[in-house]
């Protein structure tokens, strides 16, 4: 039986073959957000139990169920792993004063966990992308939402991939009516209810609407709708949003059974959701949690924001074929023989300080096994040093891509010359080629 150690489950490695395609995403991400003035924070990964308990709620699957919490051996504290990112972001604003002087707009991005079965797209440590805008009452914040991540989709290339559901949870007035409302429905048919929607009947009947058993779909459906409770306000809202979507050609679906599975919601909720991942086809959700701040004991402030699933989205773009070009090197440097091996890395150097990307082949090897290291790498050209470089004080440039020198007017063919005459020559040629 083999002892070796591996990765516990549902909590991946990212290897050097998948980077390229994160960090792709992340240099979009950041692009992106920086269009629209959203400025980037940082929180722990770590946090008492009870910011957690207060902000979801503790009847939900996440606190429920789901949460990786534990008793800190030396205080005694009870501490959770993140299972999201508001809660965190609104305590620190409140924890730092970040709202004294006006509203704020926010991003994160960071590792979350949730202890659930994996499968494609989920995992027990995942990663999100997270938007909140603290401080803004109108529906403009949430329209300024649902578009920048329209526009997200067309910049990764997945817009024709998702869609757009919307729906509005009101305020505390037309939950409590619905609530009174959805108690009286599902205990008229109790005996249509599985274990988990039992147990929320008196607690949190809003949840058994988001339930995934398919034998109670039907009820679900039959069930009355919070939409219909909305008082003056939170119609205009909703309504000032829905024109916003359409003034900007924006196709979406009014789902009244969208309620989302964290108890700060209010007004606005959303989820871009999409067929190509299975079950699990949410990749992009959030709305408006105006009570959020002053629940967590900060001054009241009205507040909205979303958060996607990066892993979703990666899975996405890979199986639709929308991945970058892989890394390539300017330079791979082969150098054979102990007096090449010695100055290659001073070689490689000076290439680096001329501000190429340089690859030099390390732990020896024929001229041939290099070459074929060189080509692999997908460098442009390889520097090659050997004995008689060395001997002459020089440098060999050999092209690799035959068709980047060629649109450069340089010939395909290999040519000696000085270290410094080389970096000239990469710098003429590269011209252009950088972003």
């Amino acid at each position: 039986m083999s002892n070796a150690l591996r990765a516990v489950r549902g909590m991946n490695d990212l290897l050097p073959a998948d980077a390229p395609l994160w960090a792709h995403f992340e240099q979009n991400i950041r692009a992106w957000l920086k269009n629209y003035g959203y400025r980037e924070m940082r929180t722990p990964i770590l946090e008492h139990t009870g910011l957690f308990k207060r902000a979801i709620g503790e009847v939900t699957d996440i606190v429920e169920k789901e949460m990786y919490t534990f008793v800190d051996a030396l205080n005694g504290e009870s501490m959770t792993l993140r299972p999201e990112g508001t809660a965190s972001c609104v305590r620190a604003a409140i924890e730092h004063n970040l709202l004294f002087d006006g509203g704020k707009r926010l991003w994160y991005a960071g590792p979350m966990f949730r202890h659930e079965r994996p499968q494609k797209g989920r995992y027990r440590q995942f990663h999100q992308v997270g938007v909140e805008a603290l401080g803004y009452a109108g529906p403009d914040l949430d329209i300024e939402h649902l578009l920048m991540t329209a526009r997200l989709w067309k910049m990764l290339g997945l817009a024709e991939f998702v869609r757009l559901e919307i729906n509005s949870l009101g305020g505390p007035e037309a939950r409590a009516s619905h609530r009174q409302k959805l108690v009286a429905y599902f205990e008229a048919h109790a005996e249509q209810l599985d274990a988990d929607s039992q147990r929320r009947l008196l607690t949190n009947p809003l949840r058994i609407l988001d339930s995934k058993n398919p034998a109670m779909q039907a009820l679900v459906e039959a069930a009355p709708q919070l939409i219909d409770e909305l008082d003056a306000d939170a119609r205009q809202h909703f309504d000032a949003v829905r024109q916003g979507l359409d003034d900007a050609g924006i196709s979406y679906r009014v789902n009244p059974r969208l309620v989302r599975g964290l108890d700060y919601y209010n007004y606005t909720v959303f989820e871009w959701v999409t067929d190509k991942l299975g079950a699990q086809g949410t990749v992009c959700a959030g709305g408006r949690y105006d009570g959020l701040v002053a629940q967590l004991g900060g001054k009241p402030a009205p507040a909205c924001g979303f958060a996607m699933g990066v892993e979703r989205l990666l899975v996405m773009m890979s199986e639709a074929g929308l991945l970058p070009a892989p890394d390539a090197p300017d330079v791979y440097l082969v150098n054979v023989g102990e007096a090449a091996a010695r100055y290659a890395p001073l070689a490689a150097e000076k290439l680096r300080d001329a501000g190429l990307d340089v690859i030099m082949h390390g732990g020896g090897g024929s001229f041939k096994s290099q070459m074929k290291k060189a080509d692999a790498s997908l460098a442009r050209y390889a520097v090659l040093i050997g004995d008689d470089e060395m001997a002459e004080n020089q440098v060999t440039v050999k092209p690799l891509r035959g068709e980047f020198v060629q649109e450069r007017g340089q010939p395909p063919e290999q040519q000696r010359m000085a270290l410094t005459e080389a970096i000239g020559f990469f710098q003429r040629v590269s011209n252009g080629t950088r972003s």
